[in-house]
C-alpha cells in the first residue's frame, strides 16, 4: 500500500470553508495518468492536483491538474492553491517580501508571485497563458434554453456573448441582471451540449454589478462537459473575463486594469477573485490572477 501525503486548500477566501476546494497530492511520481484521474474521481472537488518534478529547468516544479471527468492543461485556483500548499511544506522558501517562483503545466511555464504578509499569511499571484479573444457567438436561442432564460437577458451595453482565453476557451456570458445570474438554474445537459458544439471549457456568467462592495463583477461558472457543473471560484475563467472586459473597453484607459469578481455566493462558499491586466492600445497583453488560500486538511491518502 502507498501512503502520499495530501493537502485540501480552499482557494480565493480568507477564510476556511469557503472559496473553492482543492485537493493537493505533494507527490504524485510513481502514479500513472489513470491513477491520477482516479484519485481525482475519488476526491470529487472541481481539480485536483499532482506535484512532479519539473521537465524543464526553467521550472521549479510541475503541477498535472484533472477534474473528476479529465486532465487540463491549465486551471487557476489549483496553480494558486498548489503553490500554497508547496510554501507551507516549506518547498517553496518565502524569504522576502515578494518571491517569484515557476510551474510548469499543460500549456507551458508560469510565473507564481508570492506576496508575503503579516502574521505568516500571503497572496499569491499567477500569471496565466497569452490572452486571446474568439469568435462571438451570434444565435443565442440553445445557450438561453440551457440557462433557462430569455434570449433578451443576455449583452447588455451591447456586450457580446464570446470565447476568450488565457489558456483554456471559455464563455463569456453577459447578463443584464445581477438577480438573473443569482437564480439561475441551468439545464446541464443542454448546457454540456453547448460546451461541446462551441469547444469551450465552460461557461462564466456575469454581471456588472455586485452584492459586495469591494467586488467590481458578479459571477457564476458552469462547466458540466468536464464534470463540473458548478465552480465556486474559477482562476482560469477569471482571467479570461479580465481580457474579454478590457478588449471590451469596460474600464476605459487605464492600464494596468484591476479589478475584483466575486464568485461563489450561490453555493454558500463566497470567494474573492483580483484580476490585473495590462493592454497596449486597448488590447490584453498580460493577465494575471490573484488571491488568499487556506489549508483546511492535511494528511495522507492511502492507495
Amino acid at each position: 500500500m502507498r501512503k502520499l501525503p495530501m493537502k485540501q486548500v480552499d482557494v480565493f477566501t480568507d477564510g476556511p470553508l469557503a472559496g473553492n476546494p482543492l485537493a493537493v497530492i505533494l507527490d504524485g511520481k510513481g502514479l500513472t495518468s489513470e491513477e491520477m484521474q482516479a484519485v481525482a474521481r475519488e476526491m470529487n472537488l472541481s481539480e485536483t492536483t499532482f506535484v512532479l518534478p519539473s521537465t524543464t529547468p526553467e521550472a521549479h516544479y510541475k503541477v498535472r491538474i484533472f477534474t473528476p471527468l479529465k486532465e487540463i492543461p491549465f486551471a487557476g485556483h489549483p496553480s494558486i492553491g498548489t503553490a500554497h500548499a508547496l510554501v507551507e511544506e516549506g518547498r517553496i522558501r518565502v524569504k522576502q517580501q515578494l518571491t517569484t517562483v515557476r510551474q510548469e503545466v499543460g500549456i507551458g511555464v508560469l510565473p507564481i508571485e508570492i506576496e508575503q504578509l503579516s502574521g505568516g499569511r500571503h497572496v499569491i499571484t499567477m500569471t496565466q497563458g497569452a490572452p486571446r479573444l474568439g469568435r462571438t457567438i451570434t444565435d443565442l436561442t440553445d445557450l438561453a434554453q440551457a440557462l433557462g432564460i430569455p434570449a433578451d437577458e443576455i449583452g447588455p451595453d451591447q456586450l457580446p456573448v464570446q470565447v476568450s482565453s488565457t489558456g483554456l476557451d471559455q464563455l463569456m456570458v453577459p447578463l443584464r441582471s445581477l438577480q438573473r445570474v443569482a437564480a439561475l438554474v441551468p439545464d446541464y445537459g443542454r448546457l454540456k451540449e453547448v460546451e461541446k458544439r462551441l469547444g469551450v471549457s465552460g461557461c462564466l456568467i456575469f454581471a456588472l454589478k455586485t452584492f459586495r462592495p469591494e467586488a467590481h463583477v458578479h459571477a457564476r461558472f458552469f462547466a458540466p462537459s468536464v464534470g463540473v457543473f458548478e465552480d465556486p471560484a474559477t482562476g482560469s475563467a477569471a482571467g479570461a473575463l479580465g481580457a474579454y472586459l478590457v478588449a471590451h473597453k469596460v474600464f476605459g484607459p487605464e492600464n494596468p486594469v484591476s479589478f475584483n469578481i466575486e464568485q461563489g455566493l450561490e453555493m454558500q462558499r463566497p470567494s474573492l477573485i483580483t484580476v490585473t491586466v495590462h493592454h497596449a492600445e486597448g488590447m490584453p497583453s498580460l493577465v494575471k490572477v490573484g488571491g488568499r488560500s487556506v489549508t483546511v486538511i492535511s494528511g495522507e491518502l492511502t492507495l
